[in-house]
């Protein structure tokens, strides 16, 4: 897996590669719809949580992210073909949002890790998101649920 100097040279790739394109209009039926499955998808991280399933909250928690983000990236017609593009996209194209680009390369490839390469999330490892997680899922819902 390919690791980036910076998140501009992210974008540059992906934008090279094709991995950004247009959308022709917003849907918003998918995004309340797309909506309303990451809400559902938290209740089950938090199950996760509660019984100490470090492996599925982490990967429940990153699927909550990743659909709120593109759900704020179809608001302005544009859809990402991979999870980097589309994080890095967010990052170049809204500083005003101040995300953080390491910690979404840092969950992207640690959830990379556990689907194609069996890799176990400790407790510890949990812990180091676990603040952020919950501060990016809030802050791409209420950004989401502001231009609904």
């Amino acid at each position: 897996m390919r690791q980036f100097e910076t998140v501009e040279e992210a974008y540059d790739m992906c934008l090279t590669e094709g991995s950004i394109i247009p959308l022709a209009e917003v849907d918003v039926g998918r995004i309340c719809a797309s909506l309303r499955i990451a809400e559902e998808d938290l209740q089950s991280a938090q199950d996760a949580l509660v019984k100490k399933r470090w492996n599925s909250a982490f990967k429940a928690h990153y699927d909550v992210i990743h659909q709120l983000a593109e759900c704020y990236l179809k608001f302005e017609k544009m859809k990402a073909k991979t999870h980097l593009a589309l994080f890095a996209y967010l990052c170049v194209k809204h500083p005003e949002l101040e995300l953080n680009w390491n910690f979404f390369e840092k969950i992207r490839t640690k959830r990379n890790g556990i689907n194609y390469y069996s890799t176990l999330i400790t407790e510890k490892d949990w812990k180091e998101v676990a603040l952020e997680f919950q501060l990016y899922i809030a802050l791409f819902k209420k950004k989401v649920e502001e231009k609904l």
